[in-house]
């Protein structure tokens, strides 16, 4: 397959043009590689969705759960492997990595097996109880996982030898962070094949920022604002989830769009605010309070709203 050089030279003009924007080549350097990080972690989290889509025509909204139980179940054998984990041993380290991330993906392979025999096969080709029943099987997850491991937050120390960082200059780069850029540009040169459960495995990596951002965001919202919220908030909300998703239906039934395919538009201009905009606003200065209560507000009213946009497509 031949490759385009053409989104290659975009982004290359876009790195030049904000060079001399952002003070010294130090932070440009640092912002453009998150930058990039960030882009291609956007891009594994939409693949997910398209690529189970587009093979199995199964609109699957429960990865999460997966992905949070094989997490636990890594967390559990690299704490039991604490020694090879915190030796000064690179190959030490290394396997204590590769055998937690086996036994996370073994017991997710295992748990999504059963959940596609039990419940998501009998409703192959009906998009809608499919979203409903990955949905419904997501929650139920989720409170078995609590009631097994706990509500709270697990510590899982880095790996001895990958903790610290490498300075270039006035550039600092985690040591994870340069090994995981080494390894795959090792298997992009030498064209390897990945197994198609590493793929779930980076899934797993884009997706655990929500929990990280839910924990945030709650953290930072004042309780007295629910109750009395702000017209900022208000119109936060409201535009939200009933302008945007009314637009998004009237563009979509425009441009023609039928079916699974108008569903799918319907879901994702009527699910709240991400949470991570509060990260984002906090750490640019931004009223980070206020979209708190906008998050928060939009995630219980999404309750009532989702239903009734899925709804007017049904």
């Amino acid at each position: 397959m031949k490759l385009d050089p053409k989104p290659l030279a975009l982004l290359a003009t876009l790195m030049l043009i904000a060079l001399p924007l952002t003070g010294s080549p130090s932070t440009w350097l640092n912002l453009t590689l998150a930058g990039i990080a960030m882009g291609l972690i956007i891009f594994v989290i939409a693949s997910g969705l398209t690529l189970v889509f587009g093979l199995m025509d199964v609109l699957n909204f429960g990865h999460g759960v997966f992905i949070a139980l094989g997490a636990f179940m890594a967390t559990t054998v690299l704490a039991a492997l604490a020694p090879w984990a915190g030796s000064d041993s690179v190959a030490a380290n290394l396997a204590a990595l590769a055998a937690a991330c086996a036994a996370g993906m073994a017991i997710a392979a295992a748990v999504g097996v059963v959940f596609e025999r039990v419940l998501v096969r009998p409703v192959y080709g009906q998009h809608l109880k499919q979203i409903l029943i990955t949905m419904g099987g997501m929650i139920i997850g989720e409170e078995l996982i609590k009631a097994s491991w706990g509500s709270q937050l697990i510590p899982l120390p880095m790996p001895e030898t990958l903790r610290g960082i490498f300075l270039f200059g006035d550039v600092a780069v985690e040591k994870f962070r340069l090994l995981a850029c080494v390894i795959g540009l090792a298997i992009n040169v030498t064209h390897l094949p990945l197994p198609k459960i590493w793929h779930e495995v980076a899934d797993a990596l884009g997706r655990s920022s929500l929990a990280i951002g839910l924990l945030v965001t709650g953290a930072g919202l004042q309780l007295k604002g629910l109750l009395r919220p702000s017209i900022g908030a208000t119109l936060g909300v409201a535009f939200k989830l009933v302008l945007m998703p009314l637009l998004a239906l009237v563009l979509a039934a425009w441009f023609g769009l039928t079916g699974a395919n108008l569903a799918i538009v319907a879901i994702c201009a009527a699910v709240p605010t991400s949470p991570s905009a509060y990260v984002l606003a906090r750490q640019m200065g931004g009223d980070a309070p206020l979209l708190a209560q906008i998050i928060t507000l939009q995630t219980i009213l999404a309750a009532i709203t989702m239903p009734i946009a899925i709804a007017l497509v049904a």
